[in-house]
């Protein structure tokens, strides 16, 4: 079998409940302590990777949050707690950590590489969005049928509501509105949870979302 695709041995652990908790503790220790020294350590900022050496900075990103906005992480969490559930039980815990994981750390490398490109070297980008928005596209291929509530007031299918989240982030890329949100991010979300299921599950979710 393809090392590529030989699945994990299937196991249940409620492991979005640990990601959860870990960036609910990062958030209220740096709000009790008023450290925010872990803003500047943890959250991803190109100079701080070139020139400070701070490699880890791709990965810890998706794992610290604004501290001037509580609806930041409240969002993310419940975001990630919706469809994160569901994706999790049908895949598993090993191969949910390894998504998530793998997702958000490559939405923040093709991040890095296009401030980098551009000359945005002062940007600094934080939240667990990017691994958020791989996490719907998997909610959505694996559940094309079910109904979500956005806003708790306009009922779509999963499909569409990945559909529309991706059109809005266009949108705003291409206008420069919601300036001081991610929207490049969230769409290497998007797209690099498509690549790994082509590649890990040889599903074609574009087909599995017009099922």
């Amino acid at each position: 079998m393809n090392l590529l695709r030989r699945p994990f041995k299937y196991s249940y652990n409620n492991t979005i409940f640990i990601l959860i908790g870990i960036n609910l503790l990062i958030y209220l220790l740096m709000m009790i302590t008023r450290n925010y020294q872990m803003v500047l350590m943890l959250s991803m900022r190109p100079y701080d990777i070139i020139y400070q050496n701070r490699y880890w900075q791709v990965f810890t990103y998706m794992f610290i949050h604004d501290p001037n906005s509580i609806a930041h992480v409240a969002f993310n969490m419940f975001a990630l707690f919706l469809f994160g559930t569901q994706v999790e039980r049908d895949i598993g815990s090993k191969e949910f950590l390894l998504y998530y994981l793998l997702t958000g750390t490559l939405a923040g490398l093709f991040s890095f590489a296009i401030y980098v490109f551009t000359g945005n070297m002062a940007v600094r980008l934080m939240g667990a969005s990017g691994a958020i928005f791989a996490i719907q596209l998997a909610y959505a291929s694996l559940f094309p049928r079910n109904i979500v509530s956005i806003w708790g007031i306009l009922p779509l299918r999963a499909p569409m509501m990945v559909l529309g989240f991706a059109s809005l982030e266009i949108f705003f890329l291409l206008t420069g509105g919601r300036g001081n949100v991610a929207h490049m991010t969230h769409l290497a979300g998007f797209g690099f949870g498509y690549l790994y299921f082509l590649l890990r599950f040889s599903i074609n979710p574009w087909r599995a979302m017009r099922r």
